[in-house]
């Protein structure tokens, strides 16, 4: 394994060539032809096994492609909830801003009325 500024790089083995099956001893040798019809048959069902799975992959996939797409309607409804919630936090912040003023005004109005008072 190698360190990379963008993560670890996992390198793999790579595949050695494993020489062609033979019959074992004593057993008679294989016509080409029938070994050809059994490679044949092999490679026509990892080839069904392989459309299986890419079928499923895409289903996921489509799984994926609707649960973000909720997940990006309740984010904007969220979002929206937010902008709702900013202005209602704005204008009460006005408001008690107004009411601190008039707080100051009254305040200093009495004192000015009773130079006593403190």
């Amino acid at each position: 394994m190698s360190q990379s500024s963008n993560g670890t790089i996992i390198e793999f083995r790579r595949a050695q060539p494993t020489p062609p099956a033979r019959a074992p001893e004593g057993a008679p040798e294989l016509d080409p032809r029938e070994r050809l019809r059994r490679a044949l048959a092999t490679l026509d069902q990892a080839v069904v096994e392989q459309r299986a799975a890419v079928a499923r992959w895409r289903e996921s996939l489509a799984e994926l492609r609707g649960s973000l797409a909720g997940l990006g309607a309740s984010l904007g409804g969220y979002n929206a909830r937010l902008g709702v919630l900013a202005e209602d936090v704005a204008g009460l912040n006005q408001q008690a801003r107004r009411m601190e003023a008039l707080a100051d005004r009254l305040l200093a109005t009495r004192r000015s009325a009773d130079p006593d008072a403190s």
